[in-house]
């Protein structure tokens, strides 16, 4: 099992933040980075092989895997030149080539305990399986789901009606046999479409699922964030220096005040 992390944004809704670094590299556990902490989750889920999806800062990105090996991974990156003018369907198109044998995707700003992983890790044999989360109301932003009453998805978008909404994706996907081929086709159609760099990779899987079998497991109890604005940004570190065994006692008062 690979993994494929897309990492090519900047990150614009988190400007000056981003200015001149891209969100991958944006510290929020102590010194340690998004991209790291992805990285150090997948060396310990037993994961080898990852790509890293570069565009903005590339070399940034380059130096950082240089300096700060994770032990027990094999990590290469692809760069998207499209990067400043699309959607991440670009980014995940840009990796087709990696896409030859079963392997998990990932958002470059999503991230999870472990334990969200192992779960992913250890659902049944799909063609394709997304990671989801449940809460009480979505926002506009979310990337909804919609479920056929089981575990099988229907329908993922931001734009799905409420009534229908069953949980929201995590960023966090695996693909298996010929799950694999089926990705790589409907992705293959989608980048040839009039809108395609302004879509989501994630319509190719709401594609997909009509003639293929998407099966969904969720992460329910456990912690994950996306970091898609300063607030979040913002909440992610909070979550990181309360869950510190290190963190002042006051600090900790002072954090969740």
């Amino acid at each position: 099992m690979k993994a494929i992390i897309l990492s090519a944004g900047q990150g614009r809704r988190l400007l000056p933040f981003t200015a001149e670094t891209p969100k991958c590299l944006l510290p929020v556990d102590a010194g340690r980075t998004v991209l790291e902490l992805q990285l150090r989750a997948l060396a310990q889920c037993g994961i080898q092989d990852v790509t890293v999806l570069v565009g903005f800062a590339a070399d940034k990105v380059e130096r950082f895997l240089r300096a700060r090996p994770v032990p027990g991974l094999d990590i290469r990156t692809r760069y998207n030149p499209f990067f400043a003018a699309s959607n991440n369907l670009i980014t995940c198109w840009a990796a087709m080539s990696e896409m030859t044998e079963d392997f998990l995707l990932l958002n470059g700003d999503s991230l999870f305990e472990p334990d969200a992983l192992r779960r992913l890790l250890a659902a049944p044999w799909a063609p394709a399986t997304l990671t989801i989360n449940r809460k009480e109301e979505y926002d506009d932003d979310d990337m909804k789901v919609s479920l056929n009453g089981g575990r099988r998805l229907k329908a993922v978008g931001k734009t799905l009606p409420r009534a229908a909404v069953h949980g929201e994706s995590i960023g966090l996907m695996r693909f298996c046999g010929e799950g694999v081929g089926a990705f790589r086709g409907t992705l293959e159609e989608a980048v040839r479409g009039p809108e395609a760099l302004q879509r989501w990779y994630l319509s190719v899987l709401n594609t997909m699922c009509v003639s293929t079998v998407v099966e969904t497991v969720s992460i329910e109890g456990l912690w994950w964030g996306e970091i898609d604005t300063p607030e979040d940004l913002a909440k992610v570190r909070a979550h990181f220096a309360l869950s510190s065994p290190v963190i002042r006692p006051a600090l900790r008062l002072a954090l969740v005040s």
